[in-house]
């Protein structure tokens, strides 16, 4: 698997209405300030190469264009803040640039321009084929639209298309989850994305729908044994079109999977542009990541005031790196070498544990020594990581 080294993530954090579930940082707007957006990002950039100078005249790997909904924005934005990136960052050749798609804003004519633009790879927020379970999602689009807007990506000429899906949403049975499998792969995707709705109760802003719901006793969600069974059916379902399980919710088809998001689960460097955005990078001895204020209007008046947005920053010791390397390299089902990842960090005292979890069938060890999770052990990925803390 090849891994993005050096990426830059960019945060869209305009959507037309907010979903239920969605924590993220997002701001609801009938009207996106697409211009005024595209210039503060290019003047947030140019504070933040002045304030990290380690990061001047880098090379970046991949850009992903995350939301939010960024299919609100318009292609020329995009190619006018690719182009303002690429005069001080450089893209390598080949550079992965992805974009995340929402089915009801991605006609073909949209797509095209992102194409031209310097967009390669989409991402498009399906998340279900069922009218049932988009609607208990308070998603706005309806089945034949995720159909369209895939259809449409590829006559925008993308080759590397990536879907969406949501697993245990109230009212769905494993078989729902079975069919989105299967209409998923009938499409053809290169890769497919299957995250497990979870419904935060501790809001870092505020309290979500679902949160409230979940509190109040109103929403009742599918059981961890159903959920269990679901991620089974579904891996085994896109196992068998092609569509290979390289991540706990990631699945690809050779050469397809996400360079920018396996950035992330290898410890690589990347920098965050815009509102809630973070950024993570290894400096020195240590590391250093940095996040935006989620608030789009406050994250405004401080970049075009020439004052570098932050809401945290925070220094990486070696404890708090060891810890991100080991539960983001133990997602990845080719695993980690914990052994010298222990070593790096002088903390071989968890291979005893190592070898308990391997008796547990929680994982297993290859030939060139990584460290894998078994089947099994994904589903208990936090668990595992914990006693390996």
């Amino acid at each position: 698997m090849v891994a993005a080294r050096t990426g830059l993530y960019v945060h869209f954090p305009f959507c037309l209405a907010r979903c239920p579930y969605c924590d993220f940082a997002v701001t609801v707007a009938r009207e996106v300030p697409g211009a005024r957006y595209r210039a503060a990002l290019v003047r947030e950039l140019g504070l933040r190469l002045e304030a990290h100078p380690s990061w001047a005249g880098r090379t970046l790997d991949s850009v992903y264009l995350g939301g939010g909904t960024p299919s609100l924005w318009e292609p020329g934005e995009v190619a006018g803040l690719l182009e303002a990136v690429s005069g001080v960052l450089p893209l390598r050749p080949g550079a992965e640039v992805t974009l995340e798609a929402n089915p009801e804003v991605a006609d073909v004519r949209r797509l095209s321009g992102y194409r031209a633009a310097g967009v390669n790879r989409l991402s498009l927020g399906l998340q279900s084929f069922d009218a049932r379970t988009l609607s208990a999602l308070g998603r706005a689009h309806r089945p034949e639209q995720g159909r369209e807007a895939f259809a449409a990506a590829r006559s925008a000429g993308f080759d590397n298309v990536s879907v969406d899906l949501i697993l245990g949403v109230e009212g769905q049975g494993v078989e729902e989850a079975l069919a989105d499998a299967r209409s998923a792969a009938a499409l053809g995707p290169d890769h497919v994305s299957t995250y497990v709705l979870t419904v935060e109760r501790e809001a870092l802003a505020e309290e979500t729908v679902f949160a409230r719901r979940l509190r109040t006793g109103a929403l009742r969600l599918p059981t961890d044994e159903v959920v269990a069974e679901m991620l089974d059916g579904v891996t085994d379902v896109l196992g068998s079109s092609g569509l290979v399980r390289y991540e706990i919710s990631n699945h690809a088809r050779p050469g397809k999977h996400a360079r920018h998001n396996a950035l992330y689960w290898t410890g690589g460097d990347y920098l965050g542009l815009g509102a809630g955005a973070t950024g993570s990078w290894r400096e020195g001895t240590g590391g250093l990541r940095t996040t935006a204020h989620r608030s789009a209007e406050r994250w405004f008046s401080d970049v075009e005031a020439g004052r570098l947005p932050e809401a945290s920053r925070e220094t990486l010791g070696p404890d708090e790196l060891f810890a991100e390397r080991l539960m983001l390299g133990l997602r990845l089902t080719s695993g980690l070498d914990v052994e010298r990842l222990t070593r790096e960090h002088g903390k071989t005292d968890r291979l005893d544990r190592l070898r308990r979890l391997e008796s547990e069938g929680l994982g297993a060890r290859g030939p060139e020594g990584r460290f894998r999770l078994t089947r099994r052990g994904l589903l208990l990925h936090s668990e595992v990581c914990a006693r390996l803390l």
